[in-house]
């Protein structure tokens, strides 16, 4: 997965709507650039360096896996359906949405299309006040010193009224927090430890992530699985267990979000399928007596991807002893799942068809996803 970049913009609105203008702006910025992680209050500002009727601007704090110039191309085509139209000569205009990128972590940037931090933030009252309100902490980069600090030497004399209507943060449509504990499941290559992770960076959840790198019998077993089959899911069962009795005990489900990108019942299935009859009688009891009071998510998601798509997926991640996995082997887990979902009976797992979407590039398939969890 990209790493996150916080990124801060400065929205302003002078015609038509204002306030429906912003709301707009920032729905299309979730829905295209990232999580929104704050908004500011709305304020009303003259406009400056023109004659025009009064601004609303506020300020919003993002977290986004896109690169500055890819977020700056996705902003001014925003812009632009927005009825946003860029004149070249450098005259200040009314405009109906005005999104500029103020920082990008503690980028510095120079160059013909972007530069970071903006250069004229520090002149800017409704930039400073907005950005302060989201983020106290803020540091400019090139000046070293605190948003506050700036934002006190700010010589911009202009009267900012604070609006008593807030804008609303669209990340309030996919209610993550309403299951306290979601296991993401699904065969090998399925995605489910980036989605996982995904979700839980994007709605401050406690992220439990299966332990398989520091088990030694998984490479051993891909080489000789009927010697290996045993000790393999004998030690997976000890781990998984130990881990999520350490780790869900940590937390009050009751308070908080908990994501897994796994459910201890993967033990089974992948058992029922590895491990001859006798020894999977043995396993299944010793499984039913460690478990037994292990708490159960109040959400299981299946993730659904073709055979031909998961042996892509797992070449494409280079894992070497996952290359010599069948495709006889993967479809022989998928019906393990689906076995196992269906004697459930219970409506809280769904089975999300993953095959034609691709949640880390396309952010609508993300999102696509999170609709499907939540409904």
């Amino acid at each position: 997965m990209q790493p996150l970049h916080n990124l801060y913009l400065s929205l302003g609105s002078n015609m038509g709507n204002r306030f429906e203008h912003l709301q707009n702006a920032v729905n299309a910025l979730f829905e295209e650039v990232g999580s929104v992680e704050k908004i500011s209050s709305v304020y009303e500002t003259p406009a400056m360096g023109f004659d025009g009727d009064p601004f609303l601007n506020c300020g919003i704090w993002m977290q986004t896996d896109l690169k500055p110039l890819k977020v700056l191309k996705i902003i001014l085509g925003i812009e632009k359906a927005m009825g946003r139209e860029r004149n070249t000569s450098k005259t200040y205009t009314s405009r109906p949405i005005d999104i500029d990128i103020i920082f990008i972590d503690n980028l510095i940037v120079e160059s013909k299309k972007l530069t970071v931090p903006h250069p004229e933030m520090q002149k800017r009252k409704f930039v400073l006040q907005p950005l302060a309100e989201v983020n106290p902490h803020l540091v400019h980069p090139v000046f070293e010193k605190n948003i506050i600090k700036v934002l006190a030497e700010c010589e911009d004399s202009s009267k900012l009224q604070k609006q008593s209507k807030w804008l609303s943060n669209p990340m309030k449509d996919y209610n993550i927090s309403q299951y306290n504990y979601i296991a993401i499941e699904g065969n090998i290559g399925a995605g489910k430890t980036s989605l996982a992770t995904k979700i839980a960076n994007d709605f401050n959840a406690k992220l439990i992530l299966e332990r398989f790198k520091d088990n030694p019998f998984l490479p051993k077993f891909y080489e000789d699985a009927s010697r290996y089959a045993f000790p393999l899911e004998m030690s997976f069962l000890a781990d998984r267990y130990q881990q999520l009795v350490d780790d869900i005990t940590q937390f009050d489900l009751f308070k908080e979000s908990v994501i897994a990108d796994y459910d201890v019942n993967k033990s089974l299935i992948f058992a029922g399928i590895t491990l001859p009859e006798e020894e999977y009688a043995l396993y299944k009891k010793l499984f039913q007596v460690m478990h037994k009071d292990v708490p159960k998510p109040d959400r299981y998601i299946y993730l659904y991807q073709n055979t031909d798509r998961l042996l892509e997926n797992i070449k494409k991640r280079g894992r070497k002893y996952e290359q010599s996995i069948e495709a006889s082997y993967l479809q022989k887990l998928n019906a393990g799942y689906l076995e196992f979902i269906k004697n459930q009976h219970s409506e809280n797992i769904k089975i999300i068809d993953i095959s034609e979407l691709d949640f880390l590039k396309k952010r609508a398939d993300y999102l696509c996803i999170l609709k499907e969890i939540i409904s």
